[in-house]
């Protein structure tokens, strides 16, 4: 799960400037971005919705990855922008749409990173035993430190940030290489116990395992020649992303069988049954390093996120401050930690876990990307190979929205929010003076 920014548009100086960043560098960003917690329990979750036909929908993502992968990868290279998706939005369908953007993945933040937490939580109550309390008790640790690491300024340094993706590498092929010896074809049988029609949710939930590739279009002119390295990194990380995933997926249902359902912590069983029950505490100390990473760039790109909003009239003006390079988005950031605690809170009074989290979050990242891939077959040339790959991307996410069903009502509830705010906003701003309505480039004036 990424943020993304507002920005007025491409920077004549930010596209002058020559990137450093080299194709295996923006490969490694790319498989660090996409690689994240939902691995550690999504494998699980969707074996559970549709059984060992799970794997059918793990592999219709990854096929969407490819067409994906190269739209934002071509609009990256061609608008190399840190506005990413929001950028896209604005250039191809106007202020509107790219404030609408910027609403939708400020409000997946807080549902998403509770069920990130969720997931790190889980791992340690299979470690350390106690059930469901110690789960809540770690998420709720867990977003305490990030909300407080980010409210004094400290930030996980890029470094760290790919030290902890390479650690997620190594964990999953530990993982699946120490389980295979103990895998079962027989546990593939019945292929779709709940029916076909199961894959179709089992792959509305695995998106959340899918969402990054529009992640690098932020960092598209720190590339040294963005037009050709970064259509090669995002094909490197598609590969690896797509082998990793597809052998995790595997493994969990050939080696935990049925009982891949009912477990919280699917690694950590898997590496359980390579080399005995204490690989159990590697993988809870591997998740709960691997979340506290993820969620920084949460709850960091977020605020930052919430702060430009505020700054463009697409929220309210006091979020502003933070928005400036440097300065620390106190207040967004409460917003965003407020409403995680919310949805911490909501879902473990009703004891339904994560999965209507996660379905929030990935009904959002759809519309996200249905908006930025719709952006791309505007913006990019005909007859291009980028072109091509975005009408593709374009059907099947429209599959995806399809399958995303009763989800796909946050979307449009922050949809609708965001197009009201910016009318009255804009009402405001006709009897108000300049001043009263925030910066210039505000997308509640135009």
């Amino acid at each position: 799960m990424t943020s993304e920014t507002a920005v007025p548009g491409p920077s004549a100086a930010g596209t002058a400037a020559v990137g450093r960043l080299s194709t295996l560098q923006g490969a490694a960003l790319y498989v660090g971005a996409v690689l994240g917690t939902g691995v550690i329990a999504l494998p699980a979750l969707a074996a559970e919705t549709a059984g060992p036909a799970s794997l059918l929908a793990w592999l219709a993502l990854v096929v969407l990855s490819a067409p994906l992968a190269a739209t934002f990868a071509a609009l990256g290279a061609r608008y190399p922008d840190a506005g990413g998706v929001s950028t896209y939005a604005r250039l191809a369908f106007g202020d509107r749409t790219a404030a609408t953007v910027g609403w939708c993945f400020y409000l997946a933040v807080p549902p998403g990173a509770s069920a990130a937490a969720l997931f790190g939580g889980a791992y340690v109550s299979s470690a350390l035993g106690g059930g469901t309390p110690t789960t809540v008790i770690t998420a709720a640790a867990l977003m305490v430190v990030v909300t407080v690491a980010n409210a004094v300024g400290l930030q996980v340094t890029g470094r760290i940030q790919l030290a902890l993706a390479a650690l997620l590498v190594v964990l999953l092929l530990l993982a699946v290489g120490l389980s295979l010896p103990h895998a079962h074809t027989a546990n593939l049988h019945p292929f779709a116990p709940h029916g076909w029609t199961a894959v179709g949710p089992a792959a509305a939930l695995l998106v959340w395992s899918f969402a990054g590739w529009e992640a690098i279009t932020h960092l598209a002119a720190e590339f040294r020649r963005p037009e050709r390295d970064l259509p090669r990194a995002a094909g490197i990380a598609v590969v690896v992303v797509g082998v990793l995933y597809l052998g995790v997926a595997f493994a969990v249902v050939t080696v935990l069988g049925p009982s891949a359902a009912r477990s919280d912590a699917p690694l950590g069983e898997l590496m359980a049954r390579g080399i005995g029950g204490n690989a159990r505490y590697l993988a809870a100390a591997a998740a709960v390093l691997l979340t506290l990473g993820a969620m920084n760039a949460y709850y960091a790109g977020a605020a930052k996120l919430g702060a430009a909003l505020g700054r463009d009239g697409a929220l309210p003006g006091w979020l502003t401050r933070g928005s400036v390079v440097g300065e620390v988005p106190r207040r967004s950031l409460a917003v965003v930690s407020a409403l995680g605690f919310c949805a911490l809170a909501g879902v473990s009074m009703a004891g339904v876990g994560p999965r209507p989290l996660v379905l929030m979050t990935t009904g959002s990242f759809v519309a996200v990307y249905a908006i930025g891939v719709a952006a791309a077959v505007r913006l990019l040339p005909r007859r291009s190979k980028g072109r091509a790959a975005a009408v593709a991307a374009l059907v099947a996410v429209v599959a995806l929205l399809v399958m995303s069903g009763v989800y796909l009502l946050w979307p449009l509830v922050v949809t609708g929010g965001a197009l009201l705010y910016l009318r009255l906003n804009r009402t405001a701003c006709g009897t108000a003076d300049e001043a009263a309505c925030g910066t210039a480039g505000g997308a509640a004036r135009t």
